[in-house]
């Protein structure tokens, strides 16, 4: 009897505290800093994504969005800030130059 309430108590200590398995499912938490970058790669797609509106050609179009999300996601598991850092400022300057030439059609 004293095991079997043993038992029960870990039981209802897991439950009242949350089990490893709930937390995993949320996935790990962010540092201050990762968040902000991740903040920052969101609004820099969200703006290539809206920025796409303005070519004309649908194919090139869709062609152009294929190609970013294909890139955000090859670097989803980038965890590295300098790294993500790096990332960010050269998709933004890539993202500028082809700005550039779609204004310029």
């Amino acid at each position: 009897m004293r095991h079997f309430l043993a038992s029960a108590g870990s039981v209802f200590r897991t439950y009242a505290t949350g089990s490893s398995s709930s937390r995993t499912r949320l996935g790990p938490t962010l540092s201050l800093e990762h968040f902000v970058q991740r903040s920052r790669a969101l609004a820099l797609y969200r703006h290539i994504l809206r920025a796409t509106r303005r070519i004309a050609d649908p194919s090139t179009r869709a062609d152009t969005r294929r190609f970013a999300r294909q890139e955000f996601e090859r670097n989803r598991g980038v965890t590295d800030l300098d790294h993500i850092r790096y990332l960010l400022s050269t998709g933004k300057t890539e993202w500028e130059s082809m700005e550039r030439y779609i204004d310029g059609l």
